[in-house]
């Protein structure tokens, strides 16, 4: 059954990506660090009898600490974003295992998808304008089904296939009942990994599911140019170009400056949206980013300029103030126009393959 409400927001995110290049929020992770939280917040009253220390799970925050998830989404809307994610990103079983929170997973993700869904209807009541969507955040997992996971075994594996994919089916289940606008698999250091949340997403649909948007944001994880599981960018375009990604792109990792010719080639070859969320800059001694609003916003303004994007914001290290500063320097700039391409046969190993 269609969602009138939902099918209209899908719409208007459409038709302003058209328009306008569109601003996504910045890291969630460096501002709920700010906040000098306590293991209480963390457990609440549902969890005050863990027998596991919960301080650092920061998706369970939905269930704990609404109200901070809802003034974060708030932040980033005032200053300028157009969606917002989700605070689901390690929101699975497999990753929750970590703090013995699977039975929890679906809690988390209707309550992450309801808050955000919350403050974009709020925002866009208050500017019918400029209306704000929803993001759902499905972040990478803490194995991976490309690599091994011993040294001297190639074929040893922490997981399944049909694992992942049951894994990624009850998020994005829950995240499409909460009301997100689209599904942002992000983050992504193994394409099979992304495979098997491709494939739980499209399931839905096939059980009747209204479709959603799917963006979908590699990582590229060091000046060798490839994704941690050794795929090269086009070759993880030619990977998952087959589910028809209303957006590609990248993120984490790398700051603006590294990122920018992986992007240029994702805008040479990508006939969709190509979006960009760096890092402010890379990691201190410390582990922490310097970068400050002005040099990111100066680096992603070029890129508009350039026309290499259609989608803007931040990752590690970035702020709201970050945020702001780049919506304000890509305002009014026009979107990267969608290139078309030949048709060919177009595969891919660790390397591209194409047959004209």
């Amino acid at each position: 059954m269609t969602d009138t409400a939902r099918a209209g927001r899908i719409a208007a995110l459409k038709a302003a990506a058209k328009e306008r290049i569109l601003i996504l929020d910045g890291s969630w992770g460096v501002m709920i660090q700010r906040r000098g939280l306590a293991e209480a917040d963390y457990r609440g009253d549902r969890f005050a009898d863990s027998k596991v220390l919960l301080k650092g799970d920061n998706d369970l925050l939905c269930l704990t600490r609404p109200d901070i998830i809802a003034d974060l989404h708030d932040q980033y809307y005032a200053a300028g974003a157009d969606i917002s994610e989700t605070n689901t990103f390690s929101a699975t079983w497999i990753a929750q295992a970590d703090y013995a929170l699977q039975g929890a997973v679906r809690d988390i993700n209707l309550a992450g998808a309801r808050i955000a869904r919350e403050a974009a209807d709020r925002w866009t009541a208050k500017a019918p304008h400029k209306p704000r969507f929803v993001a759902g955040s499905i972040g990478p997992l803490n194995v991976m089904l490309s690599m091994s996971s011993d040294v001297n075994d190639p074929g040893a594996r922490k997981v399944t296939f049909d694992q992942v994919y049951a894994a990624y089916r009850e998020q994005v289940q829950a995240l499409h009942e909460g009301g997100v606008d689209l599904f942002l698999i992000e983050t992504i250091t193994d394409t099979l990994n992304c495979k098997a949340c491709i494939k739980a997403i499209l399931d839905l649909q096939d059980e009747g599911y209204e479709p959603l948007p799917i963006w979908i944001s590699g990582t590229i994880t060091d000046r060798s140019g490839r994704t941690l599981s050794g795929q090269t960018v086009e070759a993880f375009w030619n990977s998952v170009r087959h589910c028809k990604p209303f957006a590609i792109g990248l993120n984490c990792a790398l700051g603006a400056d590294l990122m920018r010719p992986h992007i240029a080639e994702l805008s040479r070859i990508a006939d969709t949206l190509v979006a960009a969320y760096p890092n402010a800059g890379l990691p201190n001694a410390m582990g922490e980013y310097d970068e400050g609003p002005h040099e990111t916003a100066c680096a992603l303004e070029e890129w508009a300029k350039s026309g290499i994007v259609n989608i803007l914001g931040g990752c590690c290290g970035t702020t709201p103030d970050h945020i702001h500063h780049v919506a304000e320097s890509v305002a009014g700039m026009t979107p990267r126009p969608i290139p078309e391409r030949a048709p060919a046969m177009r595969l891919a190993g660790l390397e591209a393959f194409e047959l004209a």
